[in-house]
């Protein structure tokens, strides 16, 4: 993925913050045995998505083009003379 710009978008970083926040405070309900927390932290993990997909809607994501990056580099001819030896 090193060469993709997979995740690189306003849209990734703030949904998975927000996730990795509500996750955490889940957690330390979850050691703290409270069930109320827990599932406030669960909500929090589910509205970053909520948010992501907001905001990849909105234009701040990855602009998916309509033909595959691999179909594209497949689609390309090769030149006669690398073919040649």
């Amino acid at each position: 993925m090193a060469g993709s710009s997979h995740g690189h978008t306003p849209a990734a970083w703030t949904g998975v913050t927000i996730s990795v926040i509500g996750f955490c405070i889940a957690g330390v309900f979850m050691v703290a045995a409270n069930p109320l927390g827990f599932w406030a932290g669960m909500g929090v993990t589910l509205l970053g998505g909520v948010v992501g997909a907001a905001m990849k809607a909105a234009g701040l994501g990855l602009k998916e083009s309509p033909v595959p990056a691999r179909a594209q580099a497949a689609a390309q001819p090769v030149p006669a003379e690398a073919t040649a030896s």
